[in-house]
């Protein structure tokens, strides 16, 4: 067995020995006007070598007073960096996080308000050699916020009944209106408009808490957009041996403070479901005897997960607590009577974990304390709405870092593995609970991005960010990882080459905390990571292909060129706007230097951004005028064409000039053409 002690002791801390808790299986948990642009033949090609990380371009350790004074000089000129950005007279911006690269590169994460309203979804991150400095942004929403009117037209009453009716419709108990509707600007989808937002509290049907947000159109009282921001996740207390922990003593008494690592505190519930709970304290510094029915083991896991995730963060990237703030949050175990889950909650800053079937499995592993205190981090930062992509976005992004931080935790008795709850045996047969390597593999995840995947349960739309991940660390195939065995497939039938965890990891926070927000979706999050590659290794890096064809290899956007099985691509990625419900617009590729026809399997990459797909019309025009339709307003209310699609053109001659050509054909939404490419295998 392996221990890991503090490397960081208070005056009045201690190490306490805590046997851990080895338990059983639980039950199952539940087009006329042309704009174009110019476009080169790509020969594919290897990979270069494989690069370091550029030594400016990752963040540095700062420690919250380097923080606070970098918050304060960004606040101090938010007035002029909104002027920077062209925002309008009636936009302020609100300070909510910085970082800051070892070149003196700041990022620093924004909230926005409109004549005094908040903005949800108007969040966006600067990028500057110093706070107030505009040289780059991201932004949730590229729409401009313009309300027509900030006046609302229907009664807050209604808001919450609609918010109220939503919640029952969840079968949710005990509801009731936990926060009364406030009027904001809802930016988050299509064109800004006013609305409320009502917040709904009691409990879940499954007894998690419940704080449902409910966002209502001030003016027509349609219902625009729910999401509970009580965010959850499942696993148990696995044996992870005797290991050491950080506690506080007080008198004659030791209790479960660690004063290390920001105050964290691990309080007993005693199967209570409100308040904090009380403080574990002793006499004799020894926590739990490795049995569920003694309390304080599964503390002591919790405890000792928090720890691990902690030191994790600071040490690999950086951050001195969640928030960043040096502070801790708290770990409440034993919640609710025979209460099968975890979660995480902005309200208290807590981790909250129950005692599993029959109150004799707590779910509080490492990789579930990690998960959880992601959740934190996430809303911390990039702030991904726990709905849609984003949702599955924010979920993928707990279960990466539950992963990476039990391969950080290096505990022979819980070794670092690309399963998420592997020790519990919810079928009944020793499989876990999700897979990365093949997400598909749990029956209801999903392997791979389509259309219709923001309408599926958060936690099986990670499903394809998971599997990117794990296939850009690790790479296609199959392999045995710590004694456990893998078979990643791709959607594309291509291999992908991964570059390892330890860049991978790096490069999924690096975007999670300045180029992610809060509606970012998939086509974004490959936006965000390849940014962040090209950041920290090169645009030309082996690690920045290798995450082209990661991304490739769930189905969202394009392979770097050399796809994996050779050919040649075509490829143009000037930017063509698509007029709201407007004539046509097309983007042109030459080919040039084929023999012959076009393939039967030419590969039609897309990349269109747009608030709402199904407005669309995508056809392919070959060189002689013919139509091939590729998409014909499919898709509903998701986001963004991020595709490739396969073509029968053999009868097509090969050389020419191919267009792309896309119609806007309802009103309200926006978008444009990013790029696209044609594949000859």
């Amino acid at each position: 067995m392996t221990s890991r002690p503090s490397h960081r002791r208070t005056p009045h801390s201690t190490h306490r020995r805590a046997a851990a808790v080895a338990l059983a299986g639980v039950a199952a948990l539940v087009a006329t006007a042309v704009q174009s642009g110019s476009a080169t033949a790509a020969p594919q090609k290897a990979p270069s070598a494989a690069s370091k990380a550029k030594p400016g371009s990752e963040s540095v350790r700062l420690t919250p007073a380097q923080r606070a004074a970098l918050i304060r000089e960004a606040d101090a000129t938010k007035a002029d960096t909104a002027k920077d950005l062209g925002l309008g007279a009636e936009e302020k911006l609100v300070v909510r996080d910085v970082l800051k690269d070892r070149d003196g590169t700041v990022h620093v994460r924004y909230e926005r308000t409109y004549d005094g309203l908040p903005v949800l979804g108007g969040d966006l991150v600067v990028q500057g050699r110093q706070p107030g400095e505009a040289d780059s942004v991201v932004k949730a929403t590229r729409a401009a916020v313009k309300p027509a009117t900030t006046t609302a037209k229907v009664p807050a009453a209604r808001a919450e009944r609609q918010a109220l009716s939503a919640a029952k419709a969840q079968d949710a108990e005990g509801a009731d209106v936990d926060r009364a509707p406030r009027k904001v600007v809802w930016a988050a989808e299509g064109k800004p408009v006013v609305a409320y937002e009502t917040v709904v509290g009691g409990l879940q049907h499954d007894g998690t808490p419940q704080e449902l947000h409910v966002i209502t159109d001030a003016t027509t009282g349609e219902k625009l957009y729910e999401w509970e921001a009580v965010q959850n996740g499942t696993g148990h207390t696995v044996y992870s041996g005797t290991v050491d922990l950080t506690t506080t003593q007080s008198g004659s008494s030791y209790n479960l403070t660690d004063g290390a690592r920001g105050g964290h505190k691990t309080y007993n519930l005693n199967r209570g479901t409100s308040g904090t709970g009380t403080l574990f304290s002793g006499s004799d510094d020894v926590w739990g005897d490795g049995t569920p029915s003694n309390p304080e083991s599964a503390a002591a896991d919790a405890h000792y997960g928090a720890a691990l995730t902690w030191d994790y963060y600071k040490n690999v990237h950086g951050r001195s607590g969640i928030r960043g703030d040096g502070k801790g949050a708290y770990s409440r175990v034993h919640y609710g009577n025979n209460y099968v889950n975890a979660f995480w909650s902005d309200s208290c800053f807590c981790m909250t974990y129950g005692d599993g079937s029959g109150n004799a499995n707590p779910l509080t592993s490492i990789d579930v304390a990690a998960h959880e205190m992601t959740h934190g981090l996430t809303s911390n930062t990039a702030g991904l709405n726990y709905s849609g992509e984003s949702g599955g976005l924010n979920e993928a992004t707990s279960d990466i870092f539950g992963s990476t931080v039990e391969f950080y935790a290096n505990n022979s008795s819980d070794v670092g593995d690309y399963l998420i709850g592997e020790e519990i045996d919810i079928n009944g047969d020793g499989t876990p609970l999700r897979y990365m390597d093949k997400p598909s593999k749990d029956g209801a995840s999903k392997d791979a991005w389509y259309s219709g995947i923001g309408s599926v349960d958060v936690h099986y739309s990670s499903g394809p960010a998971n599997h990117f991940f794990y296939l850009l660390s690790e790479g296609s195939g199959t392999k045995t990882i710590n004694g456990v065995s893998y078979n990643s497939p791709t959607s594309d039938g291509l291999p992908v080459a991964g570059i390892g965890r330890a860049k991978a990891e790096k490069i999924w926070f690096r975007a999670l905390t300045t180029k992610f927000t809060s509606t970012t979706n998939y086509a974004g999050a490959r936006t965000g990571t390849l940014a962040a590659t090209g950041e920290l290794y090169g645009t030309d890096s082996a690690e920045y292909k290798a995450v082209q064809d990661a991304w490739a290899g769930v189905n969202v956007g394009t392979r770097s060129g050399d796809g994996g099985g050779g050919g040649t691509s075509f490829e143009n990625t000037a930017d063509v706007s698509i007029p709201d419900a407007g004539a046509a617009v097309t983007s042109s590729i030459t080919v040039s230097g084929r023999t012959g026809n076009a393939p039967s399997n030419l590969q039609v990459s897309v990349d269109i951004v747009h608030t709402y797909s199904g407005d669309l019309v995508v056809d392919l025009l070959a060189p002689d005028g013919t139509v091939y339709n590729l998409r014909n307003r499919t898709g509903g209310s998701a986001d963004n064409i991020n595709q490739t699609f396969t073509v029968n053109a053999s009868s097509e001659a090969a050389n020419g000039i191919w267009k792309l050509r896309v119609q806007d054909r309802a009103q309200y939404d926006t978008g444009y053409i990013s790029g696209w490419k044609l594949t000859f295998p």
